[in-house]
């Protein structure tokens, strides 16, 4: 079992950057591949990053590619969301997801790939 707590999220202007932090319980932090989710009102959530549990592979988003980065630090069991050139579609709940199963050596971006979930953060973003 691992909880997920996430920060980081605020009002912002388009332009603008913000670097979103998932802390996680336990100790087995760094065996789970990560992922980054996000849901704006009235539309479904969608994938935005993922990070294998080591670091080395990382999946995004189309439509956040080149824009955000995904990064981990397995001594701090945390993964962080670094979100440059906001856009106002950028706005939503942001929450981490953990796969226990990273074993499988995938790094997916379907939701239901993924066990544990965090409570989310709210990013605005103003034009």
């Amino acid at each position: 079992q691992v909880q997920l707590v996430e920060s980081g999220g605020g009002l912002v202007q388009a332009g603008d950057s913000l670097r979103l932090s998932c802390a996680a319980s336990g100790r087995t932090f760094s065996g789970y591949n990560m992922g980054w989710f996000r849901q704006a009102p009235g539309k479904e959530r969608e994938f935005v990053a993922a990070v294998r549990w080591s670091g080395s592979t990382t999946n995004y988003a189309a439509s956040v590619k080149g824009r955000f980065t995904i990064s981990r630090d397995n001594a701090k069991n945390t993964v962080y969301l670094q979100m440059n050139s906001l856009k106002p579609e950028d706005t939503a709940v942001y929450s981490c997801a953990a796969d226990r199963k990273a074993y499988r050596g995938v790094v997916y971006s379907a939701a239901n790939e993924y066990d544990y979930w965090g409570q989310g953060t709210q990013v605005t973003v103003s034009s």
